[in-house]
């Protein structure tokens, strides 16, 4: 049993049995990031759900009413013997907070249903196999520029839901090394590139010239890996 704030949740395990799938003889390979949340090799893409107008617009509404949270709780604050203060909880910011969590339970809900609509229809197009990136998310998350992106878009959960629907599926499911180049490796000729900065959405190979995104290119790479 379970509580987010809003809604009490109860879980039931239960067994099924397990679908037997014709699967075909392809490997798909997803780029997942910050920009678009997966880049799939047969060229699907999935957008980043955050910046939908609709996310947009209740993202705002939250902060606003965090604002107005914070500045209900300077006005109530007390000055105790030593200095020090303390914090006076109104019926206003009880009812404030109850609206702030509400919110964010539903920007989740969001989140996690397109998570699962897109994890469904990956699985659904049969490969023999999927390959993603070992993220390393904690080392990604220091970047302070990033960090708030990469928690938004919840991609270890996303690689979670794809990993437990293979199985479902009998999809083979790989994660590739963390330190394989998939976004330096030209896809077409195998060359890798020294260097390869994040601003860089192109991807230009040395030696054979082709031009491709930079994101395909690493998803076509992956589907592509071998351990």
């Amino acid at each position: 049993m379970a509580f987010d704030g809003v809604h009490w949740y109860i879980s039931v395990g239960f067994e099924v049995n397990s679908q037997t799938t014709a699967l075909t003889q392809n490997s798909l390979g997803i780029d997942v990031g910050v920009k678009h949340l997966a880049v799939c090799s047969n060229g699907k893409i999935y957008p980043n759900i955050n910046q939908t107008k609709r996310v947009k617009k209740l993202e705002k509404r939250l902060r606003r009413l965090q604002r107005k949270c914070s500045r209900k709780y300077e006005m109530n604050k007390i000055q105790e013997k030593g200095g020090k203060f303390r914090y006076v909880k109104t019926r206003n910011i009880t009812k404030l907070e109850k609206q702030i969590q509400k919110l964010r339970v539903r920007i989740t809900n969001i989140r996690e249903d397109y998570e699962h609509k897109v994890s469904n229809e990956l699985v659904r197009t049969k490969p023999a196999r999927i390959v993603m990136e070992d993220l390393n998310i904690k080392g990604m998350m220091k970047n302070r520029h990033l960090s708030k992106a990469i928690q938004d878009q919840r991609l270890y959960a996303f690689k979670q839901k794809i990993k437990y629907k293979c199985e479902m599926y009998g999809i083979e499911f790989i994660e590739a090394d963390p330190w394989y180049p998939s976004s330096k490796t030209c896809s077409a000729c195998g060359h890798v590139k020294k260097t390869l900065t994040l601003s860089e959405r192109i991807f230009v190979c040395d030696a054979c010239g082709i031009s491709i995104d930079r994101d395909l290119n690493a998803s076509i790479n992956l589907s592509k890996y071998t351990a």
